[in-house]
């Protein structure tokens, strides 16, 4: 996506997630739009965790990290960060130490905490 664009539909101030699916199913087009970040660094780390849990659960028992990353790139979900420009998380930064060393932490594939959607469910709730 152009910066051009990218600033023209994400006005300074205003971050989302663009999931992307690698398996291609989708074509081009994102899976999904996640709007509501507050901060460049909100949005990179959902993206950063996203990316982390999509190639823990394309780890098959006993793959390797060339294995895990060729059913990621067949099977996974990518995230890109929208309206931060070069400050950005970008998935080929860390996609091969991801792919070398399986997830210790559980916390490092939560992305669900950093969900801003969750706080509209949350909304939805106390208004019912």
């Amino acid at each position: 996506m152009s910066e051009e664009f990218e600033a023209q539909v994400f006005p300074t101030g205003e971050f989302a997630v663009q999931i992307m699916d690698q398996s291609g199913a989708n074509g081009s087009a994102p899976v999904e739009t996640i709007t509501g970040f507050l901060t460049i660094e909100h949005a990179n780390a959902f993206a950063r965790r996203y990316v982390r849990d999509s190639v823990e659960r394309c780890r098959a028992p006993g793959a390797d990290a060339k294995a895990t990353l060729d059913a990621w790139f067949a099977f996974g979900e990518d995230a890109e960060v929208l309206g931060a420009g070069d400050d950005a998380w970008v998935s080929r930064s860390e996609l091969k130490d991801f792919a070398d060393t399986p997830v210790r932490d559980a916390e490092d594939r939560n992305w669900r905490v950093l969900d801003p959607r969750r706080h509209e469910d949350e909304d939805e709730d106390d208004e019912a």
